[in-house]
């Protein structure tokens, strides 16, 4: 005989699963201007726990462990700010300042070109088309140069990269310290009849959100080195440049190819014309990389039992962007996964319970007599 949850009982459940999200929520708008730190330091920590597990597995303790992690991380993160950042913020500016001459050089390119091929409907529209253009492009390069200059003249950059630098790297070596000692004292504090669901719980939201953050990040950074050292292999003007950001908006799905490709192309237009082998070449550079991540990569290090819809996962990025800022942005992944965990709890709590099957509680030592005994 199937047991079915009791209405009582799936409502206390509900209640509690929503009060625990009213308090994150309320927590993150509250505390949002002095979290980036310590969730960036929760995340590292959670990224390099399974290293430091394997670490033990070899010999090692807990604390060599997270020592020899955190030092290879500050290490690399260390070179990387005296090679790398330098080169990447030069390319910025200077990408920044040859924006208007490449968007004049484009529009030069449309105009003197022959348009015999587009069809008679589009020809004619060519010249308005060129100055909605043209008249957008500028005022969103003019809108976004100036919230750059406005949040960084104001100082708030600089003292979220001085803390990110500063108390990162100690939160996230605490943590990484002690995880597994703070899983075993929040696992004791759970009620005993409610541990295995709890736990069930717990580690499918593990499972969702490694299998994005772990997986997803590897898969970004992967990318970002490839299309940032193929780009500049092939001599694309910025390519180090376009090939991270490509990288690091590969988080969003579809996105971070889309806007790598319409940049390096252009770029590859201006720079190249009219030798279409360059930009061909760039334009299969990119496809290659695609095939490489939706082939090879992605089914082995995301999987496809992440459990996160990419329309679902690209609303909860600007939901919680616009709601907390960069802190939402960097919630928005975990948020997003623990959400969906906890819906998919419900419902299938809900299709246990008497709500579902039309049956009273038993207490109430009755069933409704619309449903069939079996």
């Amino acid at each position: 005989m199937v047991q079915h949850i009791s209405g009582s009982g799936l409502r206390r459940q509900l209640l509690f699963w929503l009060a625990a999200l009213v308090v994150f929520i309320v927590f993150l708008m509250m505390f949002r201007t002095i979290l980036l730190p310590f969730i960036a330091g929760m995340a590292l920590a959670y990224f390099l726990d399974p290293v430091a597990d394997r670490l033990e597995r070899l010999g090692l303790s807990r604390m060599w462990a997270t020592v020899v992690i955190l030092a290879t991380f500050i290490v690399v993160f260390v070179l990387s700010l005296m090679i790398i950042i330098p080169i990447l913020a030069s390319q910025l500016n200077e990408f920044i300042q040859r924006i208007p001459g490449y968007i004049t050089q484009l529009q030069t390119y449309i105009t003197t070109s022959n348009a015999a091929w587009l069809p008679n409907w589009l020809s004619t529209q060519s010249e308005g088309i060129k100055e909605n253009f043209s008249k957008y492009l500028s005022e969103g390069v003019g809108f976004l140069g100036t919230l750059l200059a406005q949040i960084w003249n104001s100082g708030k950059a600089l003292v979220d990269i001085a803390s990110l630098l500063i108390v990162t790297p100690v939160v996230a070596f605490y943590l990484l310290l002690d995880w597994d000692r703070m899983i075993a004292k929040v696992d004791g504090w759970i009620p005993r009849n409610h541990v295995a669901v709890v736990r069930q719980i717990a580690t499918e939201l593990d499972s969702t959100i490694a299998g994005f953050v772990r997986g997803q990040g590897s898969l970004c950074l992967f990318l970002g080195i490839y299309y940032a050292v193929g780009l500049s292999l092939i001599g694309l003007n910025f390519g180090l440049l376009i090939g991270f950001l490509t990288g690091l908006l590969s988080f969003i799905p579809y996105v971070g190819s889309t806007v790598g490709l319409v940049l390096a192309a252009g770029v590859a237009v201006v720079q190249f014309w009219p030798d279409y082998v360059h930009l061909i070449i760039v334009v299969l550079f990119f496809f290659s990389g695609q095939f490489i991540e939706g082939n090879i990569l992605q089914p082995k290090w995301v999987g496809k039992s992440v459990g996160l819809h990419p329309v679902w996962l690209m609303f909860a990025l600007f939901a919680f962007g616009v709601l907390f800022g960069f802190v939402g942005v960097l919630v928005a992944v975990p948020a997003a996964a623990s959400i969906g965990v906890l819906v998919r709890f419900a419902l299938t709590r809900y299709l246990q319970s008497d709500l579902y099957y039309g049956q009273t509680s038993i207490a109430d030592g009755e069933t409704n007599p619309g449903v069939a005994e079996k």
